[in-house]
C-alpha cells in the first residue's frame, strides 16, 4: 500500500492498494460473484432442480411495494413481492419495520418496504465493521502477543488477538522459561502490557450493564475469550500459572506496565488469519471479537484505537464501495449501541458488494445458515423452526441481530431456478415476544428463497 489513508484514502481502502472502480449499478452479473456465491451457501441439492414454488400464473398488475414496480417483472418476482409485502404486515414484526430485497445479478431491487428508514440493526453492524477490516487489513492479517523480558521482569504484550487460549499462554511460557534457563534466570516479575488500545469506556448507546456478559471492556490483551472486568491482568495471571508449572518462581502479584524498547523478545504466538477471526466472530455473533477489531483496524491504519478512530473507517470503506450512507450512524463495532442506526437498504448494498469481492469472501462463508447447530441460526436459538420457514434450513445464509426492541436478519439466499437474492429485514420497538419476531422474520428470509409460497 502506497501513502498513508489520510493521503491516498480510496486506494487504502481496496486489497493490495489498488483502486476499485464501480461500474454503474446495471446489468453486472459477474461470474465472479456468482463463484463467490456459490462456494459460500451450501443449498440442498433438491433446491437446484424442478419448478419454481411461485405461482406461474401471469400478471398485469401495476401494484407497486414502497416504488418499486410489478410492471415488467416475471410471475416468480411479482408474486414474491406480493407474498412479501403481505407478509411483512403480519402483526409480530410491529409497525416499525423495513425491508429491502436485491436481484443479486442485475443488482436491482425486487422489493422495498420503508427501506431507507434509519433502525437499531442490532448485530448486523458487524457486517459493516467485519467489511472495514478485511478490506484494510486484508484475509490473511494476524495478530501477534509478545513476550519480553528486561530488569528481572517478564512483560506479556497484548496484540489484539481476542482468540488467544491458555495453550498459546503455556506454549509461551515454555519459551520464554527455556531462555530464563539458559541465562540462569529463576524467578521473575510478571506485568502485563494493554498500551496498545486507549482505556476502555462505553460506548454512545452503551449502558454499564453491559459488562462482562454481554461485551468486555475493550483491551488489547485477554485470554480464553474472559468475560471479565480487566482482561489483560488476568490474562497475565494466566502466564504466570503457566511459568510457574514450567519451575519459575513468580516475584509478587501480576502488574501493569510498559514494555521497554530496550526489552528483550523472548516468546510470542501468532493468531489465526483475519478470515478465520471473522468466520467465528459472525457464526456466533461474538461482540468482543468484533470490538477489538473495529480497533485494530484503527491501529493497523494509524487511527486512534477507539470506538470513533474505527468507526470513521467503517464510513470511509463503506463509501468507497459505493454504499449509500444516508440515515447511517453508528458509534461501536459490534452493535450493542441503542444509538446505532443503519437502514435495510444501506445492508442489502453492503450484502451486495460483498458478493462482488472475493477478498470478503470470508463474509458470506461466516453466515450463519439456516438450521446450523452451534451458530445463531441454529436450532438451539428457535430459529426456522416452524411450519413457515422449515423448508428454508440449509438454504439460507444470513447474520441475525438482537437487541430488546430490535431484531434484525440479513442475508443471501438462493431461489429454486438458481436466482441469488440478497436481502435484509430490521424492526424496532415490537411488542410481540423476541420469539415470535424471529419466527416471522425467519419466514420472510423463507419467502425470500421461495420455499414458502
Amino acid at each position: 500500500m502506497t501513502g498513508t489513508p489520510d493521503e491516498n484514502p480510496t486506494s487504502a481502502f481496496t486489497p493490495g492498494g489498488r483502486r476499485r472502480h464501480r461500474k454503474v449499478r446495471v446489468g453486472r452479473v459477474g461470474a465472479r460473484r456468482a463463484l463467490v456465491l456459490a462456494m459460500a451457501v451450501p443449498v440442498a441439492s433438491a433446491a437446484l432442480t424442478g419448478t419454481s414454488a411461485f405461482a406461474a400464473d401471469d400478471t398485469t398488475s401495476t401494484t407497486t411495494a414502497q416504488g418499486v414496480s410489478l410492471d415488467g417483472l416475471d410471475p416468480d418476482d411479482a408474486q414474491l413481492v406480493k407474498n412479501l409485502t403481505e407478509r411483512v404486515a403480519d402483526p409480530r414484526l410491529g409497525t416499525d419495520v423495513s425491508g429491502v430485497v436485491l436481484d443479486a445479478d442485475s443488482d436491482t431491487a425486487l422489493w422495498d418496504h420503508n427501506g431507507s428508514t434509519a433502525l437499531m440493526p442490532a448485530s448486523n453492524a458487524k457486517l459493516a465493521t467485519a467489511t472495514t477490516a478485511l478490506t484494510l487489513l486484508g484475509a490473511n492479517h494476524t495478530f501477534t502477543t509478545r513476550v519480553v523480558y528486561g530488569d528481572g521482569t517478564l512483560t506479556l504484550i497484548g496484540g489484539g488477538d481476542r482468540t488467544l487460549t491458555s495453550d498459546d499462554l503455556a506454549e509461551m511460557a515454555k519459551t520464554a522459561v527455556d531462555g530464563l534457563k539458559a541465562a540462569g534466570v529463576t524467578q521473575v516479575k510478571v506485568r502485563v502490557d494493554d498500551s496498545l488500545f486507549a482505556e476502555p469506556s462505553l460506548a454512545t448507546g452503551w449502558n454499564e450493564g453491559y459488562y462482562p456478559t454481554e461485551v468486555a471492556p475493550v483491551r488489547s490483551l485477554v485470554v480464553d475469550g474472559a468475560a471479565v472486568a480487566d482482561t489483560a491482568i488476568d490474562a497475565g495471571t494466566v502466564f504466570a500459572e503457566k511459568l510457574a508449572a514450567q519451575g519459575v518462581t513468580i516475584d509478587g502479584e501480576v502488574g501493569r506496565a510498559t514494555a521497554k524498547q530496550s526489552d528483550v523478545p523472548v516468546a510470542q504466538h501468532t493468531s489465526a488469519p483475519l478470515s478465520s477471526i471473522v468466520k467465528r466472530m459472525l457464526k456466533t455473533s461474538d461482540n468482543n471479537i468484533a470490538e477489538t477489531l473495529l480497533r485494530m483496524t484503527a491501529v493497523e491504519m494509524g487511527k486512534p484505537a477507539t470506538f470513533e478512530g474505527g468507526v470513521d473507517l467503517v464510513r470511509q470503506v463503506l463509501s468507497s464501495y459505493g454504499i449509500s450512507l444516508d440515515n447511517f450512524a453508528m458509534y461501536d463495532g459490534s452493535g450493542l449501541s441503542r444509538a446505532d442506526r443503519i437502514p435495510a437498504a444501506t445492508l442489502a448494498q453492503l450484502l451486495d458488494s460483498i458478493t462482488e469481492v472475493p477478498a470478503l469472501s470470508s463474509i458470506l462463508e461466516g453466515l450463519p445458515v439456516a438450521g446450523e447447530a452451534g451458530a445463531s441460526l441454529g436450532p438451539e436459538w428457535g430459529r426456522f423452526d416452524d411450519a413457515d420457514s422449515q423448508c428454508a434450513v440449509g438454504k439460507v445464509r444470513a447474520k441475525t441481530g438482537t437487541l430488546t426492541g430490535a431484531i434484525a436478519l440479513s442475508g443471501v439466499t438462493q431461489t429454486e431456478d438458481g436466482e441469488w437474492r440478497i436481502f435484509s429485514f430490521i424492526e424496532n420497538n415490537s411488542t410481540a415476544a423476541p420469539a415470535a419476531i424471529k419466527d416471522a422474520m425467519d419466514g420472510l428470509a423463507a419467502t425470500v428463497n421461495g420455499c414458502w409460497a
